[in-house]
């Protein structure tokens, strides 16, 4: 019949994506996999204390901004550090107690220095279509800009200081601006990594062009993800379609006792490794 659309020509169907699914393809595929359609899923490794830390530092800034104003302290901020803290993946409990102090002390800091009215999100869950794809995830905070627009905020707790590229070239801040954009219905331009170990707050502004650049590699990557997705369920080599990518990220994959490429391409590493030293500044 005239008129009808073939199967070629249908549209291809959106592939719902997150940061950290993307990340996790373009760093390997079989750890993809794995993680994401191996089913069981293999066992995963213990706790990483930095890991731990991170989610501390997270979970007690989402418990302070939830809160009234007046009611945001350094003090309790610290204090829900304390109250939240776990000492999974940490040497010994000396340790532990060093960082959960070195934990209270970035929190505390924060709190008195940054300015932070009502938010428009805290941990909030964003999704909406862009593009070929579904672009979805949890934003630490979603502020509320001078101009009625939107402001992505992510919390950093790692070794490495960011800066205005790093912001800028950060697809996850993109993404979410993106989502955050269709979900808030209002403008979302403004990315800030908020540095707690030091203090520094990396900021990039997006256009059109940044923010469709970003989208752009964003669904290459997910049309591959799903391709490689459908070729293995109509019965395709697992090994050949969802490669290894073998390096020193290895050392830190959750799935290093499933894979011995892993294994072999890497020193195991204890799970305190990637914590910064105490005598680095805090």
């Amino acid at each position: 019949m005239s008129g009808q659309l073939s199967l070629q020509d249908m549209p291809l169907p959106l592939v719902k994506v997150t940061p950290a699914r993307l990340a996790t393809w373009d760093d390997c595929r079989r750890r993809y996999r794995m993680a994401y359609l191996d089913r069981p899923t293999p066992p995963r490794g213990g706790a990483w204390a930095h890991a731990t830390l991170g989610a501390v530092v997270h979970n007690a800034l989402r418990a302070v901004y939830e809160m009234p104003p007046a009611r945001r302290s350094p003090g309790r901020a610290a204090g829900l550090v304390g109250t939240l803290w776990s000492s999974e993946g940490f040497r010994d409990d000396r340790q532990a107690a060093a960082h959960r102090e070195r934990a209270q002390d970035w929190v505390a800091r924060y709190v008195a220095e940054t300015e932070v009215g009502e938010p428009l999100g805290i941990e909030r869950w964003v999704a909406a279509p862009v593009g070929g794809i579904v672009a979805e995830g949890r934003v630490d905070r979603i502020d509320a800009g001078p101009h009625d627009d939107a402001v992505v905020v992510d919390y950093k707790t790692g070794r490495g200081v960011p800066g205005p590229d790093d912001a800028r070239g950060s697809r996850a801040l993109a993404l979410y601006a993106l989502a955050a954009a269709r979900t808030l219905r209002r403008a979302c331009r403004r990315v800030e990594l908020h540095h707690l170990p030091s203090g520094t707050v990396a900021v990039a502004e997006h256009d059109e062009a940044s923010l469709a650049r970003h989208r752009g590699r964003a669904e290459e990557s997910a049309r591959e993800m799903a391709d490689a997705t459908a070729a293995l369920a109509a019965g395709g080599d697992a090994e050949a379609l969802f490669p290894p990518t073998p390096g020193g990220q290895c050392a830190r994959c959750d799935f290093r006792r499933s894979c011995p490429t892993g294994r072999a391409a890497s020193a195991t590493l204890p799970s305190w490794a990637l914590l910064a030293p105490l005598d680095e500044a805090s």
